[in-house]
């Protein structure tokens, strides 16, 4: 038995499986979208990677492709359902993608707005803010299951780095990251880890 005491904290964080509307670039936001076929089996995978480590602590979205996710990589029962954890509340961006976007506004982006009727990049970061400051508290490897502009915008809180950072930071759907330290510092461990689905022979 592991005795996370004496162990560093390590975060480990998990993006949902594709929805049509990652696949497509749609701004998802709070909408409440499944994961595709595909998405359930990027899941499947991630419990596979995860291979039933043993969390202390495991905390995830309300929202159904975070918890679906959770559900199938095999630690939903396990979890604490998180409102902070929501993806961003795009507002009226909601439901369009980059491109679409800049054609409304010149040279948009989700880190520069404008995000009418949605939450600022320093809402989202005080969102984040709250979320590091708790996980901060637990002890041992935390797990996360969350969305990807959120998961972006809570790792710049944890290095201490200004919310709009999160620009550099890609992350692809049902990756894995983990946040820990170094040196003394935070730190990032690992970044978008992704074990792809085997190439299915004929």
């Amino acid at each position: 038995m592991h005795n996370s005491v004496d162990q560093p904290l390590q975060v480990w964080l998990i993006r949902h499986g594709e929805t049509e509307w990652s696949r497509s670039g749609q701004h998802s936001g709070r909408t409440d979208l499944p994961l595709t076929a595909a998405g359930e089996q990027e899941a499947l995978v991630v419990g596979r990677m995860l291979n039933a480590r043993p969390f202390d602590h495991v905390f995830c979205s309300p929202l159904r492709r975070a918890s679906r996710t959770c559900e199938l990589a095999g630690y939903l029962t396990a979890a604490i359902i998180d409102p902070d954890m929501q993806e961003w509340d795009y507002g009226d961006c909601t439901g369009f993608t980059q491109e679409q976007l800049r054609e409304r506004y010149r040279d948009w982006t989700i880190w520069e707005g404008p995000v009418p009727n949605g939450e600022s990049i320093a809402e989202i970061a005080a969102r984040a803010r709250r979320v590091v400051d708790r996980l901060r508290k637990c002890t041992g490897t935390v797990a996360v299951f969350a969305h990807g502009h959120f998961l972006r915008v809570l790792t710049t809180q944890w290095l201490g780095l200004p919310p709009e950072s999160a620009r550099h930071f890609a992350l692809e759907t049902s990756a894995v990251c983990i946040l820990g330290e170094d040196g003394g510092e935070p730190a990032i461990r690992v970044w978008n880890w992704k074990d792809h689905l085997p190439t299915p022979r004929h």
